[in-house]
């Protein structure tokens, strides 16, 4: 398993080593041992699918205490755009995100702690995929709209379908007036 450490710590993103020949191909997208030896120890509890056409926006999602997800996201189909947000009010890069392109060609994968808000773009038809270490828990969903300024996230889409739920998020500086300046 390949990892890389981002600038935002405990934001990781793993690219799987891929067994292929004339007949396919074969890789490990989750495997506890070797997940713990890389520091990474995580108890899934519910795993969630979600099919999205080229150009949808979902998120920024996130769930509040004491129901705080962590997750490992990936795309079975297509690729996307991943976006996760810093959203630790004590943590040096609250506010601050990472933008990563997961690719079904490359399997790889990104590992969101609790603490963050997480959405993705599709730059094609994406089926996507993550495992949550807590269950869902609608009296605790929340996120940060999608083209938050005080975030100037570039999500690389001119015209991009977002739901009516996710337009009515609320701002960062809603949220956390005691943090955002």
């Amino acid at each position: 398993m390949q990892v890389r450490h981002t600038a935002i710590e405990g934001l990781i993103e793993l690219t799987p080593r891929v067994f292929g020949d004339e007949r396919g191909y074969f890789f490990e997208s989750y495997n506890k041992p070797v997940f713990e030896s890389l520091g990474l120890p995580m108890d899934f509890v519910q795993d969630n699918q979600s099919f999205s056409v080229k150009g949808v926006v979902r998120g920024l999602h996130f769930q509040n205490p004491p129901f705080a997800q962590g997750k490992l996201v990936r795309v079975i189909t297509g690729k996307v755009i991943d976006v996760v947000v810093d959203l630790r009010p004590d943590s040096p890069t609250f506010g601050q995100h990472e933008k990563f392109v997961l690719d079904a060609k490359l399997n790889n994968m990104v590992w969101v702690p609790e603490g963050f808000a997480h959405g993705f773009v599709t730059l094609e038809d994406s089926i996507f995929s993550y495992k949550c270490t807590n269950v869902y828990n609608k009296g605790a969903e929340s996120g940060i709209i999608w083209n938050d300024p005080d975030l100037q996230i570039d999500w690389e889409v001119e015209h991009p379908i977002v739901s009516e739920k996710d337009l009515l998020l609320p701002t960062l500086r809603s949220l956390f007036p005691q943090v955002v300046a």
